[in-house]
């Protein structure tokens, strides 16, 4: 799955909603991660390892995240509910007037077969652009409610 956001986040913004694996996380991101599968697992300064899902998705993955390139946070899913892997990463970009364009993209790897018609469908279907207005509300809200 590849998309582009943009948002009127500044890229610092950005990383940090990005990177925050507190209890605000769940704030951040509350359209795209269920509280029911999200666990953090493991935390340092530049990475994490956490469990996380989508509301209403059958999938949950246990992926870790690494942050120590200031423009790019990276994954790599380490265990999943669909009994594969795969990795992805967030660009950070700079837009002038403070906003940031995002380019995001990722990949599974090894599902089983019950799961790659849906696995397919969710990295070849619509699901980019939605996620992308998903993650553009989420962002803009986030750097709204940031410079109170």
């Amino acid at each position: 799955m590849r998309f582009d956001v943009d948002t009127k986040a500044s890229p610092e913004q950005v990383r940090r909603a990005l990177t925050d694996f507190t209890g605000r996380r769940l704030q951040i991101w509350n359209r795209t991660l269920d509280p029911k599968t999200y666990e953090v697992r493991e935390q340092g300064d530049t990475w994490a390892v956490a469990r996380e899902g989508t509301p209403g998705s059958p999938f949950w993955v246990v992926a870790r995240y690494d942050w120590s390139d200031a423009a790019v946070i990276r994954w790599t899913v380490v265990e999943s509910s669909y009994g594969g892997g795969g990795d992805g990463f967030v660009r950070i970009m700079s837009e002038g007037e403070g906003g940031t364009r995002l380019h995001a993209e990722w990949t599974t790897t090894g599902a089983r077969i019950s799961q790659r018609p849906l696995l397919f469908l969710l990295h070849h279907g619509p699901a980019g652009r939605l996620i992308s207005r998903l993650w553009a509300s989420a962002l803009d809200r986030y750097a709204e409610d940031d410079r109170r």
